[in-house]
């Protein structure tokens, strides 16, 4: 099923997500949820708080653009409950990034290059994912929405000024959620 997103001014989108306490038949159900309103919004990751539920609870499905074979790019396609980034390395790379809850806005963001990710999988078992460059950004994005921390909150204050009008009109609009 399709869910509504909701955006950038829905006070969730600040809030810290509880962890899963057991993964079970409504967990799994709202991992199906989530990869569908990825998947139709266009989107390469997703938290359960975007869909206002304040789950410590993740799905990213990314293309593999270093696929030698142009007409099949299989996904890189990941549930992760209760994330969390274990260790990442020194180096920085600087990507613009966008957001499901921050429609039509982008800006250059700086993402550790290499993580680690410790993380329970849809069985129930705990497992660590090392990630590099494009999938370590998307996750480190989302694994800051259950934190309660967007995109936004990772720019610089020059960048901020400069998105300052689009920010406050999406802060201000009385529809904080939207259906894809």
């Amino acid at each position: 099923m399709i869910r509504d997103l909701i955006i950038y001014g829905d006070e969730r989108l600040q809030q810290k997500s509880s962890f899963v306490e057991k993964v079970d038949k409504e967990i799994l159900d709202l991992i199906e949820d989530m990869f569908e309103t990825m998947y139709k919004a266009n989107g390469v990751g997703l938290a359960a708080v975007q869909i206002g539920i304040l789950k410590r609870l993740i799905v990213i499905s990314v293309p593999d653009f270093d696929s030698e074979e142009d007409n099949e790019k299989p996904d890189f396609k990941l549930a992760l409950i209760n994330p969390e980034i274990i260790w990442h390395g020194e180096e920085k790379e600087i990507l613009e990034e966008g957001c499901l809850s921050l429609p039509e806005i982008r800006d250059e963001v700086a993402r550790y290059k290499n993580i680690k990710v410790k993380y329970i999988d849809t069985n129930g078992e705990e497992k660590i994912l090392e990630a590099n460059d494009y999938i370590a950004k998307v996750l480190q994005h989302e694994i800051d929405h259950i934190n309660g921390i967007t995109f936004i909150d990772r720019l610089e204050s020059y960048q901020k000024r400069r998105l300052k009008r689009e920010l406050k009109e999406l802060r201000n609009s009385p529809k904080h959620s939207y259906s894809v």
